[in-house]
C-alpha cells in the first residue's frame, strides 16, 4: 500500500479518535459545569429565600412599630380632645352656675330695691309734710321778727349779707396770707434743698474774661519789627485780625484789645508765629493770619467734640458741635460762655435727677442746658434775641422739641411747654448769679435799682420806696391813712408778683411793706 495513503488513513483515524475523545471530555466538563451551576443556583435561591425572609420580618417589625406609634399618637390626640371637651364642659358648667347665682342675687336685689323704694317714698311724703309745716312756721317767725325790728326781710337780709361779706373778706385775706406763707415756706425749703444739692454736686471754677490780651515779647526790639516802616505791619495785622494792637511804654509787652476773644486768640497766635519766624511784612502777615484762622477752626471743632464727649451727649449735629466749640472764645458779662454752658448742662442734669425725672428727660435737660446760649455764637448776625435765635438753630438742625423749647424759653421769650424748660431757666440763673461768675455793668445795675423803686411807687398809698442790699430787698413805706394793715399784706403780695412777672433779676427780692401811724402833739 502506498505510504501516503496509509498516512492519510492514520491521520483520519487519529482525527476521528481525537474528535471522539474531545467530545467526551467536553461533555464531561459541560456536565460538571451544569452540576456546579445547579449547586450555585440552589445556593443563591436559599440565600434569596433567607434574605427575603429577613426583609419580610424587618418590614413586619417596621409596620408593627409604625402601627404602635400611630396608635400612640391617635390615643394622645383623643386624650387631648377629651381633655379639651371636659375643660369646655367644666367652664360651661361654672358659667352656668355663676349665671344662676347672679340671677338669684339679682332677684334678691330687685326685691330689696323695691322695699327700699317703698321706704323712700314714705320718707319723702313725711319730708314734704314736715317741709310744709316748717315753711308755715318760718313765715310766722319772719312776720314776728319784722314786727319786732320794724324792718322788712329784704332790708334785714341786705344788712346781714353786707356784714357777712366784710367779715368773710377779712377772714379770707387772713387765710390767704397763711396759705401763701405756708406754701412759700414749704416751697422755699424744698427748692432750697434741691438747689443746694444740685450746686454741691456740680463744682466749676469761674474766671472773669477780660477784653484785653497781653502778648509778651523777649525784647523791646521786636516792637519795631511788629510796627514796621511807617506802621504798615501793625496796620496789616489790625486789618487782617480785626484787633487793636496797643504798643506803649510797657516793657516787653503788646496789648491786644478786642471784645471778641476769638479774634484776640487769632491775633495772639499769628503774632507768636510771626515773631518766631522773624519775617514780618504785610504779605507774610496775611498768609500767617489765614493759616491761623484755619487752625482755630479745627481747634473749635475739636473743643466742641471733646465737650460733647465729656458731657455724654450723643447725636449732636456737626454745626451745633462747632457752635459749642466757638463758645470757648465768647464771654457773657465776663463769664466764659463755654464754661457757663457746661456748668448749666451739669446743673440741669443734676436738678432733673433730683426731681425724680426719667433718664431720657435727664439727658434732654443736659442737652438743652449745653445748647441754651448757642444764639450768642451765630455765623451771621440776626435781629432776633439770642434765646429765640438759638431755638431756631436747634430746630433747624433737628433737635428734640423739648430742647428747642428749653432754649427759647429760658428768658421767658417763648411759652414754656415742657418740664425741662423751667429747669434750664433756673440753672442758667444759678450759674450766672454765683458771686464772681459775672461782671455787671454799673449803668445796668443802677437802672435795675431805679426800675425796682419806680415799680413800687406806682401803687396808690405808697409814700416812699427804697431798694437796699444791692437790690436784694425792697422796702416800701405806705401812708397809714390810705392803707390798712390788711391792705399792706395784699400790697406786698401784689408788688412781689409784679416784680416776678415784669422784671429780670438774679436770685430773689424780698418785699417789705412798712406802715407806721404817728400821733404828734406839742405841749407849750
Amino acid at each position: 500500500m502506498d505510504p501516503n495513503i496509509l498516512s492519510i488513513i492514520i491521520g483520519a483515524a487519529a482525527l476521528v479518535v481525537g474528535l471522539i475523545v474531545g467530545k467526551l471530555i467536553f461533555a464531561r466538563n459541560t456536565r460538571k459545569k451544569v452540576e456546579e451551576a445547579e449547586i450555585q443556583s440552589q445556593t443563591i435561591l436559599k440565600e434569596a429565600e433567607l434574605r427575603a425572609e429577613t426583609i419580610r420580618k424587618e418590614k413586619e417589625l417596621e409596620a408593627k412599630e409604625r402601627f404602635v406609634q400611630m396608635k400612640s399618637a391617635h390615643d394622645k390626640e383623643v386624650f387631648e380632645k377629651n381633655k379639651k371637651i371636659n375643660d369646655t364642659e367644666n367652664r360651661a358648667r361654672q358659667k352656668e352656675q355663676a349665671i344662676t347665682q347672679k340671677e338669684v342675687s339679682l332677684d334678691k336685689q330687685i326685691k330689696d330695691n323695691d322695699i327700699i323704694k317703698e321706704n323712700l317714698n314714705r320718707q319723702i311724703e313725711l319730708v314734704n309734710i314736715k317741709r310744709t309745716e316748717l315753711e308755715k312756721h318760718q313765715e310766722e317767725h319772719i312776720r314776728r321778727l319784722e314786727k319786732i325790728a320794724n324792718l322788712s326781710a329784704d332790708e334785714a337780709r341786705s344788712q346781714l349779707v353786707e356784714s357777712l361779706k366784710h367779715e368773710a373778706q377779712t377772714q379770707a385775706l387772713g387765710i390767704q396770707q397763711e396759705i401763701i406763707d405756708d406754701a412759700k415756706q414749704k416751697a422755699n425749703k424744698e427748692a432750697r434743698k434741691i438747689i443746694i444739692q444740685t450746686i454741691q454736686r456740680t463744682a466749676a471754677e469761674q474766671a472773669i474774661e477780660n477784653s484785653i490780651t497781653v502778648f509778651n515779647l523777649e525784647s523791646d526790639e521786636i516792637k519795631g519789627q511788629i510796627i514796621g516802616r511807617e506802621g504798615r505791619n501793625i496796620r496789616a495785622i489790625e486789618a487782617a485780625t480785626g484787633v487793636d494792637l496797643i504798643v506803649d511804654d510797657t516793657p516787653e509787652a503788646i496789648l491786644l484789645s478786642s471784645f471778641d476773644p476769638l479774634r484776640r486768640e487769632i491775633a495772639r497766635l499769628s503774632l507768636q508765629r510771626l515773631v518766631a519766624d522773624g519775617r514780618i511784612h504785610p504779605a507774610r502777615i496775611e498768609e500767617i493770619v489765614e493759616k491761623t484762622k484755619k487752625q482755630i477752626e479745627d481747634q473749635v471743632m475739636e473743643i466742641g467734640e471733646r465737650t460733647v464727649i465729656e458731657l455724654g451727649i450723643h447725636g449732636l449735629h456737626k454745626e451745633l458741635v462747632r457752635m459749642v466749640g466757638r463758645m470757648r472764645f465768647r464771654s457773657s458779662y465776663g463769664q466764659n460762655l463755654l464754661m457757663h454752658s457746661r456748668e448749666t448742662a451739669n446743673l440741669c442734669a443734676t436738678m432733673a435727677a433730683e426731681l425724680g425725672m426719667s433718664q431720657p428727660q435727664v439727658k434732654l435737660a443736659k442737652r438743652a442746658g449745653l445748647l441754651h446760649d448757642i444764639g450768642k455764637v451765630p455765623d451771621e448776625e440776626s435781629e432776633l434775641s439770642h434765646a429765640l435765635l438759638g431755638a431756631k438753630l436747634a430746630e433747624k438742625f433737628g433737635e428734640n422739641p423739648a430742647v428747642v423749647n428749653g432754649i427759647g424759653a429760658h428768658h421767658d421769650e417763648m411759652e414754656m411747654q415742657y418740664v425741662i424748660s423751667p429747669i434750664v431757666q433756673a440753672c442758667d440763673a444759678i450759674s450766672g448769679a454765683r458771686p464772681g461768675a459775672r461782671r455787671e455793668i454799673m449803668q445796668q445795675y443802677l437802672q435795675r435799682i431805679k426800675d425796682l423803686e419806680n415799680l413800687a411807687m406806682a401803687y396808690t398809698g405808697v409814700e416812699k420806696a427804697y431798694a437796699i442790699q444791692a437790690g436784694r430787698e425792697l422796702r416800701v413805706i405806705v401812708e397809714a391813712d390810705k392803707v390798712t394793715d390788711q391792705e399792706s399784706d395784699k400790697l406786698s403780695f401784689e408788688i412781689a408778683q409784679k416784680i416776678q412777672t415784669e422784671m429780670t433779676f438774679p436770685g430773689q427780692i424780698k418785699v417789705t411793706v412798712i406802715r407806721e401811724k404817728r400821733a404828734v402833739n406839742v405841749a407849750r
